[in-house]
């Protein structure tokens, strides 16, 4: 597992440029579900200097499919060529942002360390702390050296349908879902053929674990998130989803800052279990998420 700390704030990341250190690659993830073009014209428009962008439509996903969901996983080998092309290598240590709380660049950040790059950090509090901070922006294209980025899959990272199938009613494992309540309740479903969520999970809402888009501090989360007896200790295994396997991503994130590592991913998440013959239940259940 990686032992890197996940975050970075504003504060450092200046620092951290200000000192030029070579190593240093940024990937601006900003991206919009309602306004694919929203990342690449918003990265255009000014970014952090020496940044790329990676789009969560070409770059963040594979090709869409009947089964999979809407942001299935991309192919690791062409996502190795993608960030090589970029200048971003093996010896980097890469700093991942957005707009959204960390919503997109937490699919950033837990699809790099699943293509086996530990050295991934989330800017806390996004462009704006970087701002914030002091941080100058640029519209200025950045110049880095083809690198190599070797891939050491961890599929233990990831889960599929029929593993979450397999789940359910189980005492040993613990799915969350990190949609809205709305949207877990099956009150509305705006994206997916059905609404409702995977029986026996329980919704913890992905952006309850931020305050002014920065993530609660490690007590605040645990508080927050009140998962079951034998979560802490590792006996019960958590599998996270949501709609695409994007704010699933930034669940899992929140769970191993609040010291649960080692959470799985539903990568399809709803839009691959809607997609299939594959029972739904709606209505609250377990204890809620606390607020």
């Amino acid at each position: 597992m990686p032992t890197i700390e996940p975050l970075i704030s504003g504060e450092e990341l200046v620092a951290a440029l200000e000192a030029a250190d070579p190593r240093l690659r940024v990937v601006d993830a900003r991206f919009e579900l309602s306004d694919p073009a929203f990342g690449k014209a918003a990265y255009a428009a000014g970014h952090v200097p020496g940044a790329v962008h990676l789009d969560l439509d070409l770059d963040l996903s594979g090709p869409k499919g009947v089964h999979g969901g809407r942001h299935p996983l991309p192919d690791l080998g062409e996502l190795a060529d993608k960030l090589g092309a970029l200048g971003i290598g093996d010896e980097h240590s890469v700093v991942v942002y957005d707009h959204a709380g960390g919503m997109y660049a937490g699919r950033a950040v837990w699809l790099l360390r699943f293509a086996g790059h530990d050295d991934v950090r989330l800017l806390d509090g996004g462009l704006d702390a970087y701002v914030a901070a002091g941080g100058r922006l640029t519209t200025a294209q950045p110049e880095h050296a083809r690198a190599t980025f070797s891939v050491e899959p961890r599929p233990e990272m990831v889960v599929d349908a029929e593993d979450v199938a397999a789940a359910i009613g189980s005492d040993d494992v613990v799915v969350l879902d990190a949609r809205a309540p709305e949207r877990y309740r099956g009150d509305a479903e705006p994206l997916d053929p059905k609404a409702g969520h995977i029986p026996g999970a329980l919704n913890r809402f992905f952006a309850a674990n931020l305050r002014d888009g920065r993530f609660f501090t490690a007590a605040e989360l645990r508080e927050r998130l009140d998962l079951p007896a034998g979560v802490a200790d590792g006996s019960k295994t958590v599998i996270a989803y949501c709609g695409s396997g994007v704010t699933g991503a930034h669940l899992v994130l929140a769970l191993e800052l609040a010291g649960y590592p080692g959470a799985k991913l539903y990568a399809g998440s709803w839009s691959d279990w809607s997609s299939r013959d594959l029972p739904v239940a709606v209505g609250e259940e377990g204890p809620s998420a606390g607020g």
